[in-house]
């Protein structure tokens, strides 16, 4: 799949941020800099919740990686992992998740997390009563409320991505444990 918006070029001390950080200027960035108050309010909001506290980082990370794989979206999957790797997250874990129903690497609340991400994004939402119950009674009501919120702009993201175009830019390349292959697919992450 090739960018269906062209990239934009992004003001000169905002590219070098990006690449001191990352290492390169991510995609969706440049995309969406066609609309500089979108690309502002989304990357100040990506900030923001970089700051939340409430839920496991872990829990987190894997939850985002669920939706990147259920959405198709290589470019969060992708980054994600990258991403896990620089959290010091368990990457063995990490690697497994487009694969977690299949992989015994993940303990029962891990399993629900990544569960739950998916029942999120299902269109429509498929998140019982029982499963929401389960979680609220084993992270607490602000950890709840924090991995919702964080899924649901997840969710947005991977969309977005999807939707443009945008695939794997490569992150993943330098972690160490290669990523798993999503159960039924022959790669993990969708390339351009």
């Amino acid at each position: 799949m090739a960018l269906r918006v062209p990239k934009a070029e992004l003001p000169t001390e905002l590219g070098e941020n990006m690449i001191k950080q990352l290492g390169a200027v991510p995609e969706p960035v440049e995309v969406v800099w066609h609309n500089p108050k979108v690309a502002t309010s989304n990357l100040e909001f990506s900030a923001k919740l970089a700051e939340w506290d409430e839920a496991d980082a872990s829990l987190k990370s894997f939850a985002h990686m669920a939706v990147a794989g259920q959405v198709g979206c290589g470019w969060c999957l992708d980054v994600g992992y990258f991403q896990a790797r620089n959290q010091n997250l368990d990457l063995a874990k990490a690697s497994q998740v487009p694969r977690w129903r299949e992989s015994e690497v993940f303990t029962p609340l891990e399993r629900d997390v990544l569960e739950y991400a998916e029942a999120m994004t299902n269109t429509p939402p498929t998140v019982t009563d029982e499963l929401h119950a389960s979680l609220l009674d084993r992270l607490g009501a602000a950890a709840m409320v924090e991995l919702t919120a964080y899924i649901a702009f997840v969710n947005m993201a991977t969309r977005n991505n999807n939707a443009n175009g945008i695939t794997s830019q490569g992150f993943s390349d330098a972690c160490e444990i290669p990523l798993a292959a999503r159960a039924g697919t022959s790669a993990a992450a969708p390339s351009a």
